[in-house]
């Protein structure tokens, strides 16, 4: 039997053998069998055998996940493992703690204790290392079980600061310890939503219905004038929220990608007249912001809202050609890779104010996305730049409205050091809503208009514009380009709001990383090994999906930071009182 080929293998690799108990007597009941079939006794050999068949599957299967429970927690460490480094490094390097204990003599660093922790960490990892010879164990034990004791060491020679921060919560009152377990299950609450977004996606429409309604609220209560931010923010949540109920398969229909150009107009000529209109506003003076008046911006402005038409144009054109069973002509196929790519570069020398920079972004990838673009996807990529902008906006009334909670901070005196730099300051717990919401805006990029069964089948007229030859290679990047765009306008926003709030990306990037790993153990345990294929396929595929979406992440920022990296934000005031921001 193959449990039993299964058992010699594992009693002669094991120092701590555990046999299969139901089937240590296996021989006794194969005997019995033959006992009753020499007897003639057919039906209760049959019945035994069927018995003894069912515990060799379990014994097999036994066999199989015989070191299941030993995987699990050395990957389940080593992932909590890796989450408490990085929060340790973001509290070294990215908040005032680091700087609090220093000042308290609390976080003096001793190099020989840190010695013996390394030292302790080396012979474990040794000793570790024997057994998983003796065992004949496959690389990938060396490996998991080597990053978890390296990612524990690393921990353990950071005991000083964790005593510090003990120290440093058993000294802070109730109100503080009530924040945190709120920031704690907001937190939780918005991973758990992203996690099971994966198989609901309509549970992204009761979070804006949601978002949009509290983030009203909270605008209205901040800003001390009348204005229509509150009902726009509220609005373009709302009608965000209306895509992740439409199908994931997107019907044809080329008259609603023209009128969407349309839309991506109307919506740069707002984002242009608050622009040019609201620069002596104080309270927009962050978002609209220029060091430099150029002359050229405004016909770059042009020259990208003619490009969205052209592209609208096109798509009517070279859809009329395909439901006339006519071949796309080459100048028609020219001009459109001519206009998706020069579209594209464009942005590079607009304005550096944020709201004039994230506009022409906006504008310079509409008229690829409308090319590659067949239903309302078209009207998905205006809805999201609109919420952007909302996320935008809700930030700068929230940075404009603690000018003056933050001032009263600084006249106290406290103790408090809250600054990295001329140019930025350090986390604060009420930072943490910047990495969430960047985390579901990534995501609902996707899940807006598809999900993962919407990948692999694809319609062919979405390239069509493009190319009229068959090439698998060149329409699955047109494809994965297409999908490419919104997660790039996402990011965009991300990189200019914390340079709006003058927080580190990086450290916000370490938090995204953080609540992504969170997102990933909970897939780790989801995995399945029975069922059907499309069950097992299917965890699978979304375990190694967000373990991957960390490095996706920070690729995008590598290549968004050509758009983002000259953006520019005025302080609100050059009094001293601007350091606590």
């Amino acid at each position: 039997m193959v449990s039993l080929t299964k058992s010699d293998i594992k009693r002669s690799n094991s120092l701590f053998f555990k046999p299969f108990k139901p089937l240590v007597d296996h021989s006794s009941s194969l005997s019995q069998i033959d006992e009753l079939i020499s007897s003639k006794r057919y039906e209760a050999a049959m019945k035994l055998a069927v018995d003894l068949r069912n515990l060799s599957l379990e014994g097999l299967h036994y066999f199989q996940t015989y070191d299941w429970l030993m995987l699990m927690t050395v990957i389940t460490l080593g992932y909590s493992g890796w989450m408490i480094v990085l929060a340790l490094h973001v509290l070294q390097c990215y908040s005032s703690l680091s700087g609090d204990l220093s000042r308290k003599g609390q976080l003096s660093v001793q190099k020989k204790d840190s010695g013996k922790v390394y030292l302790s960490g080396c012979l474990l990892m040794a000793i570790l290392s024997v057994l998983n010879l003796v065992e004949h164990s496959p690389p990938l034990y060396h490996a998991y079980i080597g990053m978890t004791v390296f990612l524990w060491t690393q921990i353990f020679s950071e005991h000083r600061l964790l005593r510090g921060l003990w120290r440093y919560l058993r000294e802070r009152k109730a109100g503080y310890f009530i924040k945190l377990l709120f920031a704690a299950a907001v937190s939780v609450v918005v991973v758990e939503l992203l996690v099971h977004s994966f198989t609901e996606r309509k549970l992204y429409t009761w979070f804006f219905l949601i978002a949009g309604f509290v983030a009203s609220i909270l605008l209205h209560v901040s800003i001390p004038w009348r204005s229509g931010i509150p009902f726009f923010v509220c609005i373009s949540c709302w009608f965000l929220s209306v895509f992740t109920l439409m199908p994931a398969e997107i019907p044809d229909n080329n008259n609603l990608v023209v009128i969407s150009g349309a839309i991506i107009i109307v919506v740069s000529l707002a984002a242009k007249w608050l622009d040019t209109h609201a620069e002596g506003n104080k309270f927009w003076q962050s978002i609209t912001f220029h060091e430099s008046r150029k002359p050229m911006c405004s016909m770059l402005y042009c020259i990208q809202i003619l490009l969205v038409g052209v592209s609208s144009v096109m798509v009517f054109l070279s859809t009329k050609h395909r439901t006339q069973n006519q071949e796309l002509h080459s100048s028609h196929q020219f001009i459109n890779w001519l206009v998706a790519g020069s579209s594209m570069v464009l942005p590079l020398f607009s304005g550096n104010g944020i709201l004039s920079r994230l506009s022409s972004i906006f504008l310079g990838f509409a008229p690829p996305f409308l090319l590659l673009s067949i239903g309302y996807e078209a009207v998905f990529y205006s809805a999201l730049a609109v919420v952007l902008m909302a996320w935008i906006l809700f930030e700068n009334a929230c940075r404009y409205s603690s000018k003056a909670k933050d001032s009263s901070i600084l006249e106290q005196n406290t103790e408090e050091h809250v600054t990295i730099g001329s140019d930025e300051r350090y986390l604060q717990l009420s930072d943490v809503r910047i990495p969430l919401i960047f985390m579901v805006l990534f995501n609902v990029t996707f899940f807006g208009t598809g999900n993962f069964a919407s990948i692999a089948s694809f319609e062919i007229s979405s390239v069509y514009r493009f190319i009229t030859v068959f090439s698998p290679f060149l329409m699955a990047a047109l494809l994965i380009f297409k999908l490419f765009i919104p997660f790039m306008l996402v990011i965009c926003a991300f990189s200019a709001i914390t340079k709006l709030v003058r927080v580190p990306r990086l450290g916000c990037y370490f938090l995204v990383i953080l609540f992504s790993d969170i997102m990933t153990i909970h897939f780790f345990f989801l995995v399945r090994n029975t069922g059907s294929w499309m069950e097992i396929g299917n965890s699978i595929s979304h375990f190694g999906i967000v373990s991957a979406q960390v490095v996706f992440v920070l690729l995008l920022f590598a290549l968004t930071n050509l758009y983002t990296r000259t953006i520019r934000v005025k302080p609100l005031s050059t009094s001293p009182s601007l350091k606590t921001l």
